[in-house]
């Protein structure tokens, strides 16, 4: 059970350069509390659930490695130069 001090809130408060007055504080350490043992309940959920590790797959597809022959694929642009296309300048040099 998490235990969170009228001192807490006010050091978070001036962290936060929040103003906060008296009458604000034993209500904002009653969230606090309910806020910090929720999470404390969730964390001890979450140990007994198996996370499988997340890897991007595309799921639509295989995904295959195809070799293209870059001149069919030039051929095609507005513009080419040796083996690279051409497009205009975006970025001004300085």
């Amino acid at each position: 059970m998490a235990i969170i001090t009228k001192e807490d809130v006010l050091k978070i408060a001036r962290m936060s350069n929040i103003t906060i007055h008296e009458s604000e504080i034993e209500p904002l350490v009653d969230r606090l509390e309910t806020v910090l043992n929720y999470a404390a309940r969730v964390q001890e959920i979450a140990v007994d659930i198996e996370v499988p590790p997340s890897k991007n797959i595309n799921v639509l597809r295989e995904d295959v490695a195809v070799r293209f022959d870059s001149q069919t694929i030039l051929a095609r642009a507005p513009e080419s130069e040796e083996h690279y296309f051409v497009v205009p300048a975006i970025l001004e040099n300085k």
